[in-house]
């Protein structure tokens, strides 16, 4: 199986960009905990829920994992949630930074911030989209994986997925980026 992580700062269409993914390749995708977890908080969050919902997140993967094909595409990561915790709490816990370098996936897709802020009850940095991207971008080069930018605008940015997805698969072909 082909685990495809998809990670990023906030408002880059990580959420929209797996489910289209997962419904092209026509196999399962984790959806974010976070999001769900939040909404039904009914307050604000803590590092025990951010650290619940990395536990979480995790089982949700295994989950979805037993329902995939030869593709999953994960709807962000441990790598996500180390760096919220980081940002949050100037630290993280050791669990979450080794899950982070033992659960490596076979591809990365970093989306970019070319798409326009959705404003949401859940987003928090909306002046800092930069500065994550940057961070996920250092992040992933110490990991040294394979990870690839995902750019565009509306279906350009799922096309452009999707070529670099077939051409992690099959590299003899050429990759189209548009």
């Amino acid at each position: 199986m082909i685990k495809i992580a998809i990670v990023g700062p906030e408002s880059t269409g990580k959420s929209a960009l797996a489910q289209s993914l997962a419904l092209h390749y026509q196999t399962s995708w984790v959806p974010e905990v976070a999001r769900s977890f939040l909404e039904n908080l009914g307050r604000g969050y803590s590092e025990f829920d951010v650290e619940k919902i990395a536990h979480n997140q995790l089982a949700k993967e295994e989950e979805m994992e037993k329902k995939a094909n030869e593709l999953l595409f994960c709807d962000t990561t441990l790598l996500v949630i180390k760096i919220w915790m980081l940002h949050a709490y100037n630290h993280c816990p050791d669990w979450i930074v080794k899950s982070v370098e033992s659960r490596p996936y076979d591809l990365y897709l970093l989306c970019d911030i070319d798409l326009l802020w959705q404003p949401d009850a859940l987003r928090e940095h909306p002046n800092h989209r930069e500065f994550f991207r940057n961070w996920y971008e250092n992040e992933l080069k110490q990991l040294e994986v394979k990870f690839e930018w995902v750019t565009g605008l509306g279906d350009i940015r799922l096309q452009n997925a999707i070529s670099i997805i077939d051409h992690y698969m099959h590299p003899t072909e050429e990759k189209t980026v548009r």
